[in-house]
């Protein structure tokens, strides 16, 4: 009871521990890596077709519909509502796998999906809120290798029962469905924010609006006939005008201009994040896609399969790499860029190797590393950009980002894959996705190449000569 005691009072161990009990728990999805061959059996009895060309891109284009309205409602409702609604939805999702037949009812699901996915802002913004900024990069660390280790723990589970106990993918389903419940459960537990970052409750407005009189007006207050203010009028005015007044709503668009200019005038964070919206956008195609390409090379109806283990196998190795990152010490304003090119560049050959091979083994092999490769360098690439930031602008960059990353992957979905445009088949859709992350190593090769030159020949004493404000913006546009 002590201990417990003492890990709410500290600033940050109680809601990164908390945090990282949901991750763990709506990540341990037993039944995820199994979901095609799910959906293709006599439970569902959906063709690999209509999986591929026409139901997995309902989720593309749901996710990009809601992701905007539900990152303004996250910060409107300072994030703990979201990471709840994401638990419920996580339910729901599996209730429908469990007992809802027919392609209307999975079409329907893929838009519940969305909602889970959508939610994740909330998630990874959330912690941002409630510690110290000195703790985001270890923070950073253990809630996305909790998880990925729940992820190990679900597809290490699913494949036993799979493959040893013989278990109906159905009743896989309903234990996915009791452990997500435990992760609905658990979302209540976390601490709320005490303020949003730009729809601000009453107090933190009147507090906004006071520091903003304060270094703008005169020496003098102009006071009215009464001896009072204007200015605590209009504050006083402010404050009961309530959450969806017209001054609340023009401070929040000025907050959030205010936070955009300030998030993408380094160019440190702009590289970062480019990275982030294009690697993101390749690595979700290749996850949302990879059991039809399993069971393209090994038919799940008539062989044995471990999706569940590879999944474990990736994922274990992605959560030792995330979890390391807490502890390497690298000069990434010069390494960085270089590491995504030369990364970026072994997981190109990857989904090459999973695109051209006939061997199931070689293709759970490139998948490895190239889940790998992602986990490493998108969790360096989260920490980099929130210790570059305040926590308004991190939020804000992470929703951006995950936009524009959303939208090259609606791109890519509606050209490659809808039945309604090219609907190509699967090994010609990894083509594809192999040259894309090709052309995100070639570009970040280079400019890693360029950085790191020009830093190796930037002596000592050429940087003591330059003038102090050359040397704080050096990184501003």
């Amino acid at each position: 009871m002590g201990c417990w005691t003492r890990l709410k009072s500290s600033s940050w161990a109680y809601p990164t521990t908390v945090l990282s009990l949901y991750g763990f728990f709506a990540n341990c999805r037993v039944a995820e890596p199994f979901l095609t061959p799910y959906l293709i059996g006599p439970h569902k009895n959906i063709s690999g077709e209509v999986l591929n060309n026409y139901l997995f891109p309902i989720w593309t284009y749901s996710y990009l519909a809601f992701l905007f309205p539900v990152f303004l409602l996250t910060d409107f409702l300072r994030y703990k509502p979201l990471i709840v609604v994401q638990g419920l939805f996580l339910v729901t999702n599996y209730i429908l796998l469990c007992f809802a037949p027919g392609l209307p009812a999975m079409t329907f699901l893929q838009v519940n999906y969305a909602v889970v996915t959508s939610t994740e802002v909330a998630y990874f913004s959330y912690i941002y809120s409630v510690i110290p900024v000195e703790h985001y990069q270890r923070a950073t660390g253990y809630l996305r290798s909790a998880m990925l280790v729940g992820y190990t723990f679900g597809a290490s589970l699913g494949q036993v029962l799979v493959s040893l106990a013989g278990m109906n993918y159905f009743y896989i389903n309903t234990i996915t469905l009791g452990i997500v419940s435990m992760a609905f459960l658990i979302s209540f537990w976390l601490p709320m924010p005490q303020r949003s970052m730009f729809f601000k409750v009453k107090k933190d407005a009147a507090v906004h609006l006071q520091s903003q009189q304060e270094a703008h007006r005169p020496e003098e207050p102009v006071m009215d006939k009464d001896g009072a203010g204007a200015g605590s009028e209009k504050m006083e005015h402010n404050v009961n005008s309530g959450w969806c007044s017209r001054e609340n709503v023009a401070t929040a668009v000025h907050l959030l201009w205010q936070s955009f200019r300030e998030s993408y005038s380094s160019r440190h964070v702009i590289y970062w994040s480019l990275w982030w919206a294009l690697a993101t956008s390749g690595y979700v195609q290749v996850f949302n896609y990879i059991q039809l390409m399993w069971d393209h090379i090994e038919p799940s109806a008539t062989s044995s399969i471990y999706n569940g283990g590879v999944e474990a196998v990736c994922s274990l190795v992605g959560a030792a790499a995330a979890f390391s990152v807490g502890y390497i010490k690298v000069t990434w304003a010069v390494w960085g860029e270089l590491a995504l090119g030369l990364f970026s560049a072994v997981g190109a050959g990857a989904v090459f190797l999973m695109a051209l091979t006939s061997s199931i083994w070689a293709c759970y092999a490139g998948y490895v590393l190239f889940k790998s490769c992602y986990m490493l360098l998108i969790t360096i690439t989260t920490f980099q950009i929130a210790a570059n930031l305040s926590m308004e602008c991190y939020a804000l960059t992470f929703g951006i980002n995950t936009f524009i990353a959303l939208s090259l992957q609606t791109i890519i979905t509606a050209t490659v894959v809808d039945e309604a445009a090219l609907g190509l088949d699967i090994v010609t859709q990894f083509i594809i996705y192999g040259s894309y992350y090709a052309v995100i190593s070639v570009l970040f090769l280079t400019r890693g190449t360029y950085t790191a030159y020009v830093n190796h020949h930037s002596h000592p004493e050429q940087k003591k000569a330059k003038e102090p404000t050359e040397v704080i913006f050096a990184e501003r546009f």
